[in-house]
């Protein structure tokens, strides 16, 4: 299991509930994550319509989890 430090932001953190939390995964690359969490949250929002970074740097979703990761899920910006 690998231990992970999230933070969400705008409709994903309203759909969480919280804007942080920690998580032990058996996921092994960030999109096994988003699509583990998608299910246990209730995310509407689907891996290829969000954005992700990994220690303040943007990341592919192929990229392996890493005990300790800070990972960020980016959800696109409405507005006007």
């Amino acid at each position: 299991m690998t231990v992970v430090n999230l933070q969400y932001y705008a409709q994903l953190r309203e759909q969480a509930g919280t804007s942080a939390e920690q998580v032990d995964t058996a996921a092994r690359s960030l999109r096994e994550l988003y699509e583990e969490l998608r299910i246990a949250r209730g995310f509407s929002l689907a891996a290829d319509a969000l954005k992700v970074a990994v220690n303040a740097q943007f990341s592919a979703w192929e990229r392996p989890l890493r005990d300790g990761d800070t990972i960020v899920f980016i959800p696109p910006v409405a507005g006007g």
